[in-house]
């Protein structure tokens, strides 16, 4: 059986370490913690990829080497029927969740994210698996900020994290990679009762 995780986000570095790139952060932080091997540039499917197995089964990892809006064709490229939507795992950032949040689900819609909206139309399909990673800040109280008016929000999700919120990334990142594991590991439905 083969399994494809999916890191979202823009390429270049100008991109690396901004919020709308918490997808590939929490997919690359997987790939090094497990020992998969360097990116490698496909050029049919336009993505960088990484090829590993765990237990019996194999595990394609996937950053799509074009920007976020038309990240759909890089997964369709791997992503053939429906079997492979259900064993595919989408991990993107969330501004309805906040920072060091996460969830699990499926079966969803886009909720207005331009990739997740791309991998759908792409894919012809909601089965398959998103780890949600927050990215919005809160108040003092706890209380989501989340930006408001498209240019706010476009400025806001390609800017970078700022001190506190990057050391409060880093955390999200292992507890990302840790999540992808579990749903490897365990099925996603398992997965999302311990990580929701």
């Amino acid at each position: 059986m083969q399994y494809i995780i999916v890191g979202l986000g823009n390429p270049g570095e100008e991109y690396a370490n901004t919020r709308h790139n918490a997808g590939r952060m929490v997919v690359e932080a997987f790939r090094k913690k497990n020992d998969f091997p360097e990116w490698t540039l496909d050029k049919s499917s336009k993505a960088l990829v990484s090829r590993g197995s765990w237990g019996k089964n194999k595990v394609v990892l996937l950053e799509p080497d074009n920007f976020m809006n038309v990240s759909g064709k890089s997964v369709a490229s791997l992503v053939k029927n429906a079997k492979d939507a259900e064993r595919t795992v989408v991990v993107y950032d969330d501004l309805d969740l906040p920072l060091s949040g996460m969830k699990i689900s499926f079966n969803r819609s886009s909720g207005g994210h331009k990739g997740l909206e791309s991998v759908i139309k792409a894919l012809k399909t909601r089965a398959f698996a998103r780890l949600r990673i927050g990215v919005s800040p809160t108040t003092p109280s706890g209380k989501l900020k989340k930006p408001k008016g498209d240019d706010v929000i476009l400025d806001f999700i390609v800017g970078p994290f700022k001190k506190s919120e990057a050391e409060e990334m880093k955390k999200s990142v292992k507890k990302g990679a840790e999540a992808l594991a579990l749903i490897l590991d365990e099925g996603r439905e398992i997965a999302a009762g311990k990580v929701n």
